[in-house]
């Protein structure tokens, strides 16, 4: 039986010429020790991906939610009253008995404080996907264009002058003849057109103590009174933590949850990126450990030791303390001899070895 209240968890990860949020363009931080610009992608995206594959895998639906708009009227300066929607709170439904609630945890807080906030933290820790080194990733911009200059007859196009007015062929062509232009060709441009390329690691720790546990406290409410009710007439069994009385998922619920939990943690992609920007993300190795400080040892970088060189290479350490599973892939950017076909799944029964073993009814206070 584990004897520790923590499991830890390292990926590292390959992206290829990707990205990893398409709203705003890829996110990236300047490290100043290596004077670069990298991209990483946030932990609440890496959360997002692994309860979306966890929930998937379990064949369930996530939990609804609510979102409140709020009305307002404006008077402008001749008297006309303008009405606007504006964003208001995101409500959460605050029930454990959906997976990506109990695992992801919630809040719930009303505008004008007409009912009480409820909040429960999620048992996962959750880092965000940075490089495994500054210079083992980096971030490329590249130019988008619509190309459709082989089917011309097959295509319009619109010119209009500085007064917003369309202009005629004969104008067009008076205009195109001091112009190097294409009108089949179209470039967009866009600060934010950059891809990521690289080696990128993220990092995870489970608490045991709260992973199927909720604590029923109302003095800081993570449940209400209906919900606890709820629960318990489901068959949560009451117990407690560290954190005090709480309730228990039953075990033939904690078995589900703990193989799909297991799968998402390490299989989970980010699938917001485009057809255009796709990439596998494949998982190159995995580090599993209850002592934090092993983790980053049995997956690092070190610095290449040569004058002039501003070089860093990846390291996958199995003496590290850690227990480290390397996929196949994994030998094609890191010199290994322990790769396997089964990496994965060696890691997964890794973490539904210690999710189980935990006495999660008859916690050590």
């Amino acid at each position: 039986m584990s004897t520790s209240n923590f499991i830890y968890l390292r990926g590292l990860k390959h992206a290829e010429n990707t990205v990893f949020c398409v709203e705003k363009g890829q996110k990236s931080y300047y490290d100043p020790q290596f004077g670069c610009p990298v991209p990483y992608s946030s932990g609440q995206q890496v959360k997002r991906s692994i309860l979306s594959t966890l929930i998937e895998g379990l064949g369930v639906e996530p939990a609804p939610t609510t979102f409140v708009f709020d009305v307002t009227e404006t008077k402008s300066s001749n008297g006309e009253t303008k009405t606007q929607l504006g964003e208001g709170e995101v409500l959460s439904i605050c029930n454990p008995s959906y997976p990506d609630q109990l695992i992801g945890g919630w809040m719930r807080s009303v505008k004008g404080g007409k009912e009480r906030t409820i909040k429960r933290r999620s048992p996962l820790s959750i880092s965000s996907m940075h490089p495994l080194h500054p210079l083992l990733a980096k971030k490329s911009e590249e130019s988008i264009t619509f190309d459709r200059s082989d089917k011309p007859e097959a295509h319009k196009f619109i010119v209009r002058d500085p007064n917003g007015k369309i202009m005629t062929e004969e104008q067009i062509e008076a205009l195109l003849t001091s112009s190097d232009r294409s009108l089949y060709r179209k470039w967009i441009s866009n600060n934010n057109n950059y891809r990521a390329t690289g080696l990128f690691v993220y990092d995870v720790a489970i608490d045991l103590r709260t992973l199927f546990c909720v604590s029923t406290n109302q003095y800081e409410p993570e449940l209400s009174k209906e919900m606890i009710k709820s629960l318990e007439e489901k068959g949560w069994v009451k117990s407690k933590n560290v954190f005090g009385e709480c309730l228990v998922l039953p075990k033939e619920e904690r078995d589900k949850v703990i193989p799909a939990l297991a799968k998402a943690l390490i299989n989970w992609r980010i699938t917001s990126n485009q057809a255009r920007t796709f990439s596998l993300m494949e998982t190159l190795a995995v580090a599993i450990s209850d002592n934090a400080n092993t983790i980053p040892g049995a997956i690092r970088a070190k610095l290449i030791d040569d004058v002039g060189s501003n070089k860093a290479k990846p390291i996958i350490d199995e003496n590290a303390g850690a227990d480290v599973y390397v996929t196949l892939p994994c030998a094609s950017y890191i010199v290994t001899e322990i790769e396997s076909a089964d990496a994965l799944i060696e890691a997964e029964k890794k973490l539904i070895q210690l999710m189980s073993a935990f006495d999660y009814e008859n916690q050590k206070l």
